[in-house]
C-alpha cells in the first residue's frame, strides 16, 4: 500500500509539473504571438479588448489555479505542491488502512464464545485469522496462549496490543509534519517576495505600485497556498486521530470481554 502510495505521489508530481510548464509556454507563445502581429485598423482592436477581458474572467478553475502558481514563483510553489501531495497520499494510505482495520467485534466475540464453550481452541484461532484487524490478531495471540495460564494470555494482549497501536499510529508523525512546513515554506515565500520587492524598489529608487507588484505577489500568493494546503492537512489529520481512537478503545473494551469469556469457561 505504502508503495502504491509513493508511486501515485511521483506520477502526480512529474504531471503537475509537466502541465504547469507547459502553460508556461502557452502563455509566453501567446503573449509573443499578440505582440508581433499587427492588426489592420486600430479600431478593430480597441473593440476586440472587451472580449479578450470577457475570456479571461471566465477562465477556468483549473486554469486559474495555473496562473496563480506561476505568478507565486515555480522554485516557492513546488515545495508547496510536493508537501500537498505527499500528505494527502499518506492520508489517503492511513483511511485505507484504518478503515480495513475496523472489525464487527460483536459477531467476532460470539464465534469465539462458541468455539472456546465447546473447548475447540484450534476453531477459534481459525476464526481469529481469518478475519482482518487489529483486534482479531490480539485474539489470537491470546488464544495461542491458553494452554499456559491466563496471566501469560493477558500480557500477551497487553503487549501485542501495544503494537497494534504502534502500527495504527504508523505515519501520523510525517503527515505533521507536512501540515508545519507546508505554512513554514508559505512564509518563506512570503519573504523573499518582500527583499524582491525592496530590491526593485532600490533598483527603480521608487515606491509605486507597480514596481512592488511583482514581489508582493509572489509574498502574497506562496503564504496563502501554504496556508490553505496545511488547513486541509490538518482537518484530515483530526479525521484520522478520532478513527485512531476509536479503534484504540474499541480493542480495549473488547479485550477485556475476551478475558471474561476465558475466565468463564476455564476448565
Amino acid at each position: 500500500m505504502k508503495k502504491v502510495c509513493a508511486y501515485l505521489s511521483i506520477v502526480m508530481v512529474l504531471t503537475l509539473g509537466l502541465s504547469n510548464v507547459s502553460f508556461a509556454e502557452n502563455n509566453k507563445a501567446k503573449a509573443t504571438e499578440s505582440e508581433t502581429t499587427v492588426s489592420p485598423t486600430e479600431t478593430a482592436v480597441a473593440t476586440e479588448q472587451p472580449a479578450v477581458a470577457e475570456e479571461e474572467t471566465s477562465q477556468s478553475f483549473h486554469q486559474m489555479l495555473k496562473t496563480k502558481f506561476i505568478e507565486g514563483g515555480v522554485a516557492w510553489m513546488t515545495p508547496i505542491l510536493i508537501c500537498m501531495i505527499l500528505g494527502f497520499a499518506l492520508v489517503i494510505e492511513r483511511v485505507l488502512y484504518l478503515n480495513l482495520a475496523t472489525t464487527n467485534v460483536e459477531k467476532l466475540l460470539t464465534k469465539i464464545e462458541d468455539n472456546v464453550a465447546k473447548g475447540n481452541y484450534e476453531e477459534a484461532k481459525n476464526v481469529c485469522r481469518n478475519t482482518r484487524g487489529p483486534v482479531a490478531s490480539i485474539f489470537y495471540q491470546g488464544l495461542d496462549r491458553v494452554d499456559n495460564g491466563l496471566e501469560d494470555v493477558e500480557k500477551a494482549i497487553t503487549s501485542y496490543g501495544g503494537v497494534q497501536m504502534a502500527r495504527l499510529e504508523s505515519n501520523m508523525s510525517w503527515i505533521g509534519l507536512f501540515i508545519a512546513l507546508a505554512p513554514s515554506l508559505g512564509f518563506l515565500g512570503t519573504v523573499i517576495g518582500m527583499v524582491m520587492a525592496f530590491d526593485d524598489i532600490e533598483k527603480a529608487g521608487d515606491i509605486s505600485p507597480t514596481v512592488v507588484a511583482g514581489g508582493m505577489k509572489v509574498a502574497l500568493i506562496t503564504t496563502v497556498f501554504g496556508l490553505i494546503v496545511a488547513l486541509i492537512l490538518q482537518v484530515c489529520y483530526n479525521y484520522l486521530l478520532s478513527k485512531i481512537e476509536s479503534l484504540v478503545t474499541t480493542m480495549e473494551d473488547s479485550s477485556i470481554s475476551f478475558m471474561d469469556i476465558l475466565v468463564k469457561n476455564r476448565k
